[in-house]
């Protein structure tokens, strides 16, 4: 029987960057390593809007990026 086995996890922090000469948004990040595997939601996403408040550029948002092993 085949299991998942978490590996790592890291949270993205995405920033306004301004926009292109197209009108197109430039969308800058930040990653923050060493993310729990079982890390609440609200906690994460407060910890992460903290730290893109430290930034010049303006925070528009988050995400949490999981790797894991399928094992056979």
């Amino acid at each position: 029987m085949a299991t998942i086995e978490f590996k790592e996890a890291v949270g993205r922090v995405y920033f306004d960057g301004g926009l292109t000469e197209d009108g197109k948004l430039v969308r800058k990040s930040k990653t923050y390593r060493n993310i729990v595997e079982n890390v609440e939601a609200d906690a994460l996403y407060n910890a992460l809007q903290a730290l893109g408040q430290l930034s010049e550029l303006p925070f528009i948002g988050a995400e949490k990026v999981e790797t894991s092993s399928v094992m056979g």
